[in-house]
């Protein structure tokens, strides 16, 4: 049986191309609110007068607001019409965003964070509207490529701060994502596809239908667990990096740090490609290969931990495993039940990013109690553990396909 409202099929209109580089875009955008203040974290803890810890927790509650906009809203693609609910949300991250820069506190900015992250959970409604818009065969490949758009915003987000904060101050680079974001909101207002009326569904059985979803299926916990514990490398890594770059030699701030995030951008591009691999075959060895380069990230940066040369390589290693493996189990969990993308996508993101908010929050700690070595001791263990999953989940499946090999 369905989970919810799962007898009725998507009635939106065929893909027309050009909204696959739209669908990118907005994704992109919405995702880099959530990562401006990364590579910021040294100048607010100077102009709010704070401690490392304290800086930490501005983009640490923007994933926990992330979280909770996918657990509380995304659901709702499945039975409102999206279009409407997309501009919304849109619409209020501008304005939080015009708000940010006067913040009297860092607590009082930590808390719009919050609420940034919760209206930012925008491109987790693009993501399943592209995969109800997609043909079938074609479905790894569009995800792919609005997830290569999200990942390239969430890359360039540091750059583009660095670039800013350095020249103009960190409030400055909000007021500028401000304008973006409204840019982006004229642009889904002219391209967003008019859906047909959804089934209703009360929204407290909505929500209950998630754990049902949960419960009715294997591989949707597992991806879930596995993007989870990505995610949280990936964060444990980029939320402590430009407070290990100031400690070196030259002293390098925001700026150097947003160039890393140029830099990862290869690891994005590859994503598409990752998309068509995932559309040709329905195995878990994507899964293996990311985040086997994850792990090897980390044993890169910490053997170069002040070489700016093997810093860059780490970050596209590191980039690329996060993104294919999130690719893998994306096309994974949409298979699952087409007529409950929204809230199949709403378990494995609230997973991916409360993983995110905990890698975040562990790196930050790591970086206080024990530098650099704890970092990349803490992102090594998560990428670790994804694999000690992949190979239990390999061994119990391996005695069922014994049991189902013909005898002859």
């Amino acid at each position: 049986m369905s989970a919810g409202p799962g007898a009725f099929t998507s009635s939106v209109p065929a893909l027309p191309r050009r909204l696959v580089p739209v669908f990118a875009i907005a994704a992109g955008t919405a995702a880099a609110n959530l990562y401006y203040t990364q590579p910021l974290l040294v100048d607010l803890r100077a102009d709010f007068h704070a401690g490392p810890g304290a800086a930490g927790w501005v983009p640490t509650l923007a994933q926990v607001g992330y979280a909770l906009g996918m657990a509380l809203v995304v659901p709702l693609g499945d039975v409102l019409a999206r279009r409407p609910l997309i501009l919304r949300l849109t619409a209020l991250t501008t304005l939080l965003l015009c708000v940010a820069p006067f913040s009297p506190s860092l607590t009082t900015l930590a808390a719009l964070h919050l609420l940034i992250g919760l209206c930012t959970c925008m491109p987790q409604l693009l993501v399943p509207l592209a995969a109800d818009l997609a043909p079938a065969e074609q479905r790894g490949r569009v995800v792919g490529t609005v997830m290569s758009g999200l990942l390239v915003g969430i890359l360039l987000s540091r750059t583009f701060s660095g670039y800013v904060g350095e020249a103009a101050g960190w409030k400055a680079v909000f007021w500028a994502a401000a304008g973006l974001n409204a840019v982006v909101w004229l642009l889904l207002r002219t391209s967003l596809p008019v859906e047909s009326p959804r089934p209703h569904l009360p929204y407290g059985e909505l929500l209950r239908s998630c754990f049902t979803l949960l419960r009715r299926f294997p591989d949707l916990r597992l991806h879930s667990a596995l993007g989870g514990l990505a995610f949280g490398a990936f964060c444990t890594f980029w939320v402590t990096l430009v407070l290990q770059l100031s400690t070196l030699p030259g002293g390098y701030g925001a700026r150097t740090a947003g160039l890393y995030g140029a830099i990862g951008v290869t690891g994005a591009v590859a994503a598409p490609l990752v998309g068509r691999f995932a559309d040709a075959t329905r195995g878990r060895g994507i899964n293996v290969l990311g985040c086997a380069l994850i792990l090897a990230s980390f044993g890169l940066l910490s053997i170069g931990r002040s070489s700016l040369l093997l810093i860059g390589l780490a970050v596209v290693l590191l980039d690329f495993g996060t993104q294919a493996s999130h690719i893998n189990n994306q096309a994974r969990i949409f298979a699952l039940d087409p007529a409950a993308r929204s809230r199949l996508n709403t378990v494995y993101m609230v997973t991916y990013f409360t993983g995110g908010a905990l890698g975040s929050l562990a790196g930050t700690r790591a970086w206080v109690h024990s530098g650099w070595n704890g970092v990349c001791v803490t992102g090594a263990t998560l990428a670790a553990l994804a694999l000690l999953l992949l190979g239990v989940r390999r061994l119990a499946d391996r005695p069922a396909a014994v049991r189902h090999t013909p005898v002859t």
